[in-house]
């Protein structure tokens, strides 16, 4: 029997050449529904009677269907011969029943069984998550005329709505779904196809880095600082500045489903612009220039000030001493190409921010580049020594920041980016719930 670890792969040949074979799962410690969803070649829902659950107990097809496996009560046994040639994967999931996350689980497992015992094992335990309440166990999926598995072990923030979603079933019209899966949710791809198609790209390649984050759930304000000091005159002439904000949209798209971000220009004095949204993206930044012309200085502290006014007007932007709750936290990317005249003020607006829900991800527009990202490589030292002083300053509450910088706005791919900008926000998440601070 072997023993997978997560991201770990097999073939099925030499165990269950006629693709039949049973997935056990289990687990102690809080209560969970197990699903199954069988994707075509985008990774979406075959149709709604291809997912699998305890309202559903089978395919129409009979290649899935709920069963329990030896000592498991819960599973599933599989003819994945009988699955239509369109079925490219079937993935096994599970999430919470009710209140609770996987954080509290003291052990659970998927073992694959065929006709002469088990075979393989994937063990999880509570240790391997944070606030999720769903999870992608492992999935069988086709390659080179064949069946192989892979060992997954990816959360999600959301339940079982949440898995729905992710894999393109429309909540709101699923007939079959249990109640908890019936809350009335917008297909977000349609709305971005219907208002904006030039941005779906976007958008998708911002949702596959939430899932790889376990975010896909997640939901958050998104707010969209610009530096519009003298020096970022070429930026903007030249649409860079335009196209980075679209990116920062489909993020926000992703994340609030009212389709817009908040935006904050600043140089020596801030104004907070009309809201960007699936309306207005086009030609947005020129206008909003247009209206509030490049100036010199830049104050970094009157900024973050005036942003922390506006979602939480109780504190007026000053020291806190006990946490901020919010229900819906918020995420600001912060963007500017140079150092700042109020050093002293910043750092006092940073530290005051760590008892608020709102996290602070710094981009340095410059020479040299510099990440604390292990996906990609380190360069040469940062043109911004300030902020890499902000992204690990002391005296916070958490660690409420980060920081890359980049020689230009388009530097990275879209894939890359938001990679990028999902380096230390999960783990904020988590720390942030802890405590306190996100209801």
């Amino acid at each position: 029997m072997k023993q997978l670890s997560r991201g770990e792969r097999l073939q099925l040949a030499g165990f269950a050449a006629d693709g039949g074979v049973q997935a056990g799962v289990s687990a102690r410690g809080v209560a969970l529904d197990f699903a199954c969803f069988s994707l075509d070649g985008r990774g979406k829902l075959f149709g709604e009677p291809y997912m699998t659950f305890f309202n559903q107990p089978a395919t129409p097809c009979g290649g899935v269907r709920s069963s329990a496996v030896g000592g498991d009560a819960n599973g599933f046994a599989f003819q994945l011969g009988r699955l239509p040639q369109a079925v490219e994967r079937v993935v096994i999931t599970a999430s919470v029943d009710g209140a609770g996350s996987l954080a509290q689980l003291q052990a659970g497992h998927l073992r694959l069984v065929a006709q002469d015992g088990e075979f393989a094992r994937f063990d999880f335990t509570g240790r391997d998550f944070a606030s999720e309440q769903a999870v992608m166990l492992g999935e069988f999926y086709r390659r080179d005329g064949g069946w192989r598995f892979a060992a997954v072990g990816q959360g999600f923030d959301g339940g079982l709505a949440a898995l729905v979603t992710h894999f393109g079933a429309d909540v709101a019209q699923t007939q079959t779904a249990p109640p908890a899966a019936k809350a009335p949710v917008v297909n977000l791809e349609k709305r971005v196809e219907q208002a904006a198609p030039q941005l779906v790209s976007l958008v998708k390649s911002a949702g596959v880095s939430l899932a790889k984050a376990g975010l896909a759930a997640h939901r958050a304000r998104v707010c969209l600082v610009l530096d519009i000091s003298g020096s970022m005159s070429g930026l903007y002439h030249k649409g860079l500045v335009q196209r980075f904000a679209e990116r920062i949209l489909a993020l926000g798209c992703q994340f609030d489903d009212d389709g817009a971000i908040d935006v904050f220009l600043f140089g020596r004095n801030v104004h907070r612009g009309e809201a960007m949204g699936l309306g207005n993206w086009s030609g947005y930044v020129a206008g909003m220039i247009a209206r509030h012309p490049l100036e010199g200085d830049t104050r970094y502290g009157a900024a973050m000030e005036a942003v922390r006014r506006h979602y939480f007007p109780d504190g007026g932007g000053g020291e806190r001493s006990t946490p901020c709750k919010a229900a819906l936290p918020v995420y600001v990317m912060f963007v500017t190409d140079g150092g700042t005249s109020d050093q002293a003020f910043t750092e006092r607006q940073l530290r005051w921010a760590s008892r608020e829900p709102i996290f602070w991800q710094f981009m340095g527009i410059g020479k040299g580049r510099k990440s604390k990202s292990k996906r990609l490589a380190s360069f040469a030292d940062s043109d911004f020594p300030f902020l890499e002083k902000l992204d690990d300053l002391d005296g916070r509450l958490i660690d409420n920041a980060d920081f890359f910088s980049v020689a230009s706005p388009d530097e990275h791919s879209d894939a890359a980016l938001y990679d990028l900008l999902m380096t230390e926000y999960p783990g904020w998440v988590a720390q942030a719930t802890r405590a306190g601070l996100i209801g």
